[in-house]
């Protein structure tokens, strides 16, 4: 009678075991339809640094290759200067999506990486990254005037050094979201709805 017993038991587990499996993959993908419909909107924009509609420190920033930047090139590009480090696997993981908005946006913007720290170790990174199209400025104190803490971070500045957008950016919407911001004149698109639903 034990032997029967267990048995039952040994087969009412399996079968509890079989449901909660199916139960997970049905959250699994309830999770996943979520996500889709709460996507990240924009940028995270950052109170430190100055503010979008500010005017950025005139500077000149020496790339690694010899060649020197100017912040705010006067006339009608942009510059978007996108904060990166060698050991950060977001910005590794957003560098062919950097390449690919940068081919895409050519006609106004100039990407440039920007960082901090030893020159062989962020020369070592370009090179295993296939980066040396991009300008790569090696530069603490522009970093500090933007206070940047957290990384990938990225600053678009147009041709009168003036902050057009600016935030923490860990996917394409995000990125994406600082050109929208330049397009429709708002610092973000988070407060450009807001005012639209205000209106």
């Amino acid at each position: 009678m034990t032997l029967q017993a267990l048995a039952v038991a040994v087969v009412i587990s399996g079968l509890l075991v079989i449901a909660l499996l199916i139960v997970v993959l049905a959250l699994a993908r309830q999770v996943g339809v979520l996500f889709e419909r709460v996507a990240p909107m924009g940028a995270l924009i950052t109170d430190s640094g100055p503010g979008i509609g500010d005017p950025v420190p005139k500077m000149d920033l020496a790339t690694l290759d010899g060649r020197s930047i100017a912040v705010g090139v006067a006339g009608d590009r942009s510059q978007l200067f996108f904060f990166v480090s060698p050991d950060c696997p977001v910005c590794k993981r957003l560098l062919p999506i950097l390449k690919s908005a940068r081919a895409a946006e050519a006609g106004w913007l100039d990407v440039v990486l920007a960082s901090d720290g030893e020159r062989d170790v962020h020369e070592r990174f370009v090179r295993e990254r296939d980066l040396g199209d991009f300008p790569y400025v090696l530069s603490r104190d522009f970093g500090m005037i933007f206070r940047v803490s957290r990384l990938p971070f990225a600053v678009l500045i147009d041709g009168s050094r003036v902050v057009l957008a600016k935030g923490l950016v860990n996917n394409r919407e995000q990125l994406e979201s600082l050109f929208m911001a330049k397009e429709i004149g708002s610092p973000s698109i988070q407060h450009y709805l807001g005012k639209a639903a205000i209106e």
